[in-house]
């Protein structure tokens, strides 16, 4: 079975977008076919990436990853990118696009930086529950979609951007340093949150300007 959450087709939609979902087992072939018929591109949450794919080794602690679906992902970024069109990354797409500019994860946070919170999923805990704040910069295109610079989030993931890719922007950080949000700021609307931003719209409208934003620049 291929899927993907509902709260990321509802947030699409939600925000006047329709929602088309892709499986994650592209190839070249499918690539300029989707090219010409997609507006926006949601790169949404899920396993961890494969580190050859940013040059490191695999660790004991690195998770499930699933390299067909890396490849297909990873590919479909790297052309879409060169079009100008709006891309959202939440969570692993958020990683997935600092991949594919060229940057680095870390594979376990609390591994490799033990004096930061806890970013990991907790089973049980409603993924809208927000877990702690994230600063985000004045002038980002981030700040400027949500309307705001201090958000408390959720969180539910154990890696995280290390060294950012080629042209990102820094743009968001958690209490503890870890980077949470990164755009190119010289494109129209590209940008990648760790946060679940989709989840917490289960209670709160904090992120549905978000969601809006990248559908309005898809028009």
């Amino acid at each position: 079975m291929h899927s993907v959450g509902a709260t990321y087709t509802r947030a699409i939609q939600r925000a006047g977008g329709t929602p088309v979902v892709l499986p994650p087992i592209m190839h070249e072939d499918d690539w300029p076919s989707l090219l010409r018929k997609l507006d926006g591109l949601l790169l949404s949450g899920g396993e961890d990436i494969a580190p050859a794919a940013y040059g490191q080794e695999q660790q004991a602690w690195t998770g499930r990853i699933d390299e067909t679906r890396d490849y297909a992902e990873l590919g479909l970024v790297e052309r879409w990118l060169s079009l100008d069109r709006p891309l959202l990354g939440i969570c692993r797409g958020y990683q997935v696009l600092n991949v594919s500019l060229g940057g680095t994860l870390l594979q376990d946070i609390m591994t490799e930086r033990s004096d930061t919170l806890d970013h990991a999923y907790v089973p049980g805990r409603p993924m809208e529950t927000t877990v702690h704040e994230v600063r985000i910069q004045a002038e980002s295109h981030l700040a400027r979609a949500l309307g705001g610079t201090r958000f408390s989030v959720n969180s539910a993931h154990h890696q995280a951007v290390s060294e950012p890719g080629r042209g990102l922007d820094v743009v968001a950080y958690a209490p503890d340093g870890i980077i949470e949000a990164t755009e190119l700021p010289h494109h129209p609307f590209c940008l990648g949150v760790q946060w679940h931003p989709e989840a917490m719209l289960r209670h709160s409208t904090s992120m549905l300007p978000l969601f809006k934003a990248f559908v309005e620049a898809t028009s």
